[in-house]
């Protein structure tokens, strides 16, 4: 007797990435209860912010753990290296609250300025996806090495279901991203800096090639036009679970 095969269905995501400058918008007024409205208005499942923590010191995060909870009905996984920051280099990943989080990696990456990514693995209705915040450098040459870095540290296994997202820090829409062409899509929302006049697509996501890509955009409505120097972007992606 034959055992029985395994039914597959799409799970979907609607995830986000959003530069919050530390909280501070472009009235230079550090307002984190601002953040967080934006935050929630972008109603995603997973949510990694760049810039959270402050940059001196022991980087304290700008985004109380109780208050993102309260105001969001998001948590902040613990991919701090302290007690005081909420991000890694100033990376950090929120996800709801009933999302199974089955690993946390930190992943060094190589340039002048101190930069790193975390890496997040949810296992949700039977759909995994590897989840990789990003902040890159601002010279090319080390933001390719960088991409590099992270796409070498990814296990096999885990490439198509594997999410790249946050500012890439490139403003031209085809260099720099040699590393991820062969497995990712990239995809670029729209143009999320510099909020005032928006001119480049800094903030991206690179997706593995068993997730879907449904939609996308920025949002420039609100407050966001003036809680940072970056747009918020959003897309509603879809990976297959495994019965």
């Amino acid at each position: 007797m034959n055992a029985p095969s395994s039914k597959s269905s799409d799970v979907k995501f609607r995830v986000a990435s959003y530069n919050i400058r530390k909280s501070v918008g472009l009235d230079r007024v550090r307002d984190p209860m601002r953040i967080l409205g934006i935050i929630k208005e972008l109603n995603a499942d997973i949510v990694v912010l760049q810039e959270v923590d402050e940059r001196l010191g022991k980087r304290p995060t700008t985004l109380a753990r109780e208050r993102i909870e309260e105001h969001t009905g998001l948590i902040a996984t613990d991919v701090a290296a302290n007690d005081v920051s909420l991000g890694w280099h100033g990376n950090a990943v929120l996800v709801k609250k009933d999302m199974e989080v089955t690993a946390i990696r930190r992943i060094p990456l190589p340039g002048l300025e101190p930069r790193g990514a975390v890496n997040v693995d949810i296992n949700h209705a039977d759909a995994k996806i590897s989840v990789f915040g990003v902040h890159l450098g601002l010279l090319r040459s080390y933001r390719r090495r960088q991409l590099a870095e992270i796409h070498m540290q990814i296990p096999k296994q885990k490439m198509a279901h594997s999410l790249i997202i946050g500012d890439f820090n490139e403003w031209s829409p085809t260099k720099g991203l040699d590393a991820l062409q062969d497995d990712f899509e990239i995809v670029s929302p729209g143009k999320t800096f510099h909020t005032a006049q928006p001119v480049a697509a800094l903030d991206r996501l690179a997706l593995g090639k068993s997730l879907k890509l449904h939609a996308a955009g920025i949002v420039k409505t609100g407050e966001s036009k003036i809680a940072s120097d970056h747009l918020p972007i959003w897309a509603e992606i879809s990976a297959t679970a495994t019965k």
